[in-house]
């Protein structure tokens, strides 16, 4: 563990050292070609900022607005009857829009109900599970100008919610109920 601990402390200054050596071998111009990349960098940033801004209104909509708490009674008795814990409810489609909201509701949970009972554990696994599935789609596609998804959303939600009940299962599995 210790050795691991060493490695993680010089693994980056390393990489960037043998970067800077690698590009003197073969006379690039560091600081330029540098530049280029920060400028592209920023130019990325500020197309993809209105979409950031777009996804955190519509968080926070969705939240204060009362709509999650309509959809979490919508989906309740569904989850309900296929065994899977309708307190999670929420963090599974907050999940699927925003990593950070999402974190919050699993602070939520953990406070609510502790890390070590079976929904903080079942939670914490999900939230390893799933990715934010919108947020990923609008921002990577957008950044490089994907404008047919064809069939990334049905196969990402469809792994999403597969991710979901894996957790549920695992933590089964793993600790019980």
């Amino acid at each position: 563990m210790r050795l691991l601990l060493v490695i993680s402390d010089y693994i980056i200054p390393a990489t960037v050292l043998f970067i800077v050596c690698f590009g003197c071998l073969k006379k690039v111009k560091l600081y330029e070609v540098f530049l280029e990349g920060a400028t592209e960098g920023l130019k990325t940033v500020v197309d993809i900022l209105p979409t950031l801004i777009g996804l955190i209104v519509a968080v926070e909509v969705f939240r204060a607005g009362g709509l999650l708490d309509i959809m979490t009674n919508f989906i309740r008795p569904m989850a309900e009857r296929v065994g899977f814990p309708a307190e999670l409810a929420p963090l599974s489609i907050i999940r699927l829009v925003s990593s950070s909201a999402a974190t919050g509701l699993l602070l939520d949970i953990f406070q609510n109900f502790g890390p070590d009972s079976f929904l903080g554990r079942v939670s914490s696994v999900m939230m390893s599970c799933t990715e934010t599935v919108f947020y990923t789609m609008s921002l990577y596609f957008l950044s490089v100008g994907v404008r047919k998804t064809r069939y990334t959303l049905p196969c990402a939600l469809i792994a999403n919610f597969a991710g979901v009940f894996a957790a549920v299962i695992l933590v089964q599995m793993v600790f019980g109920k």
